[in-house]
């Protein structure tokens, strides 16, 4: 039987989908971003307080080689976008983190900068890594071009024609960051010096700001230079294919390693989007409005999906099952269906057997409903609470723990060679996380804490071994390698969403699954996977534009699709 968390809100208990079903990684690659990932919820602040963004500086060669300074305030903290574009080889043009030079480079600053800031910058940004900052750099960030729809565009706006819409659709964006970085990396700011201000306590809001700002860039520089090829017959980008456009982004494993490191701050991030579907589902009536809402969105869903390419064989399969799925689902849905009273619990029940693709896309477009019930509980996001040991606990009390959450870890046979076959290390060159063969590489004595599973496995070794009285601190005094894991276990008893219900280092373990679970909180979209190690995916994709944002647009851009005349 399924075991159910539960949450007190008010006089009511809202029964959450339980960690067992939730935390299974499976599940956790199948997530769609939805109405409280992070893109969408620094959308929204923007929008609510219909921020200006103002062209400061733009000094840019006829190539569209220099640099552009952006202004804006967000929560009554002026900031600066910069954005430093170079000619790049094309030999030199790859998404990999390792790359040393890329088109264009970005950071977020805090303030307004002076003209030593902006030379120092120009010197800086395009080493990355290797520059050196000072703490009013925020965020850095770089990107390339995708080149082929990046010059497609220039030549038709130059030629006083709009470019393809099957290459947008097909594309979806003008450029691909590699990296975002944030938090105190090489030197910038640390976080903790923005979150006095009201929403930036809420994780990577200034990461999704610095990205929408390159989608706002990309569009400006693919412009500039048209014009400047032939300014006669340029003309400007329809708007509907401004709004297609996102940011595309390249991901690796060095992302995965976060949703392990941090287990309080993943469990506050499922606890919220359940309670966010649980609040939902609990819904008796819904109003006509919305019922239209919902009607409407299953029909984008449709078209949205017909947009989603990708060459990965394995992604393939599941968005053409998918697709198939909803045109079923589609047909079972009318007015009739939702003026019923728990119509929202009944619509998630009609995937109950559906693909867990079908599952999740279902959660989403049902909180994508929720403004009034949901909007809220994104303070909820954030996790200060460092977890401590409980060194008081008997080892018979560890032990209740273990076999109540940790049950998942007894179904895998550690004695099976493939059950420990990969190991997660950092790489020494590029302090980035990699994953090796423990049987055919070099480095296991690098590994890294990710194999829970493992050690809570081991861990139940020496329990056997003494006493069910025994103290946890008279346990680790004799067995110290295991304070690590205990530690979460203890924690998980009030977090129940921190594990990963998985075991990490099993020969048949899907990286690729820990991304886009990570990707969908910040909102991501369009997965395609290039190996089981690294997906590209769409940031921003139908979004308001930044010359829209202070005219009060609407927030409705989720499963995005191309508006055509």
């Amino acid at each position: 039987m399924r075991s159910t968390a539960k949450i007190s809100e008010s006089d009511n208990i809202l029964t959450l989908r339980s960690p067992e079903v939730v935390m299974d990684l499976s599940r956790m690659g199948s997530f769609f971003p939805f109405r409280l990932s992070f893109a969408r919820i620094m959308l929204r602040n923007l929008l609510k307080n219909k921020t200006e963004i103002k062209t400061v500086t733009w000094d840019f060669d006829d190539n569209g080689f220099g640099h552009a300074v952006y202004s804006l305030v967000m929560e009554k903290k002026p900031l600066s976008f910069i954005a430093i574009s170079n000619s790049l080889k094309k030999s030199q043009r790859t998404d990999r983190v390792i790359a040393s030079a890329w088109d264009t480079s970005f950071t977020l600053f805090d303030g307004i900068p002076s003209k030593a800031d902006i030379a120092r910058l120009k010197e800086q940004l395009p080493l990355q890594e290797a520059g050196r900052y000072n703490k009013s750099e925020l965020v850095l960030s770089r990107a390339n071009k995708s080149v082929r729809i990046f010059d497609l565009v220039v030549k038709s706006l130059s030629s006083g024609n709009q470019p393809s819409s099957a290459i947008i659709d097909k594309i979806g964006y003008l450029m691909r960051t590699t990296a975002v970085y944030g938090n105190g990396k090489f030197g910038i700011s640390d976080r903790k010096n923005l979150i006095a201000h009201s929403n930036f306590n809420i994780p990577f809001q200034m990461e999704m700001l610095t990205v929408y700002l390159i989608r706002n860039f990309s569009i400006d520089l693919v412009q500039y230079i048209a014009k400047k090829k032939c300014p006669e017959k340029f003309v400007n980008l329809d708007k509907n294919i401004q709004r297609h456009l996102g940011i595309g982004n390249a991901t690796g494993l060095g992302m995965a390693p976060f949703l392990v490191k941090h287990p309080i701050l993943l469990n506050n991030w499922f606890q919220v989007r359940e309670t966010a579907l649980s609040r939902m589902l609990s819904i008796k009536e819904i109003k006509p409005a919305k019922i239209k809402k919902i009607l409407s969105l299953i029909k984008r869903v449709e078209s949205h999906l017909r947009s989603w390419a990708t060459d990965d064989k394995r992604q393939a399969k599941r968005i053409e099952v998918l697709r198939q799925e909803w045109n079923q689902l589609k047909n079972d849905i009318s007015y009739n269906f939702l003026v019923k009273k728990n119509s929202l619990s009944k619509l998630y029940s009609l995937t109950e057997n559906k693909s867990l693709e079908c599952q999740e896309l279902m959660v989403s477009l049902i909180m994508e409903i929720g403004s009034e019930e949901l909007d809220c509980l994104d303070d909820c996001m954030e996790s200060s609470h460092i977890p401590q040991l409980d060194p008081s606990m008997t080892l018979g009390e560890l032990g209740q723990l273990i076999n109540k959450n940790f049950s998942w870890v007894h179904e895998i046979d550690f004695s099976i060679k493939g059950a420990t076959a990969r190991f997660w290390y950092v790489s020494e060159e590029k302090l980035e996380p990699r994953l090796g063969n423990r049987y055919e590489e070099d480095g296991a004595e690098l590994e890294r804490p990710l194999d829970v599973a493992r050690r809570v496995s081991n861990l139940e070794k020496d329990l056997k071994k003494s006493p069910d009285d025994l103290t946890v601190a008279e346990f680790l005094m004799k067995h110290p390698g295991h304070r690590y894991v205990v530690r979460r276990i203890q924690s998980n008893e009030w977090a129940p969403y921190s594990e990963i219900h998985e075991n990490l280092i099993d020969e048949n373990c899907m990286p690729i699954d820990m991304l886009r679970c990570k990707l969908a909180f910040f909102g991501a979209s369009k997965f395609d996977p290039k190996s089981d190690r690294w997906v590209r995916v769409n940031l921003f994709q139908g979004a308001p534009l930044a010359d829209e944002i202070s005219s009060g647009i609407e927030d409705d851009w989720w499963m995005p699709v191309l508006k055509t005349h």
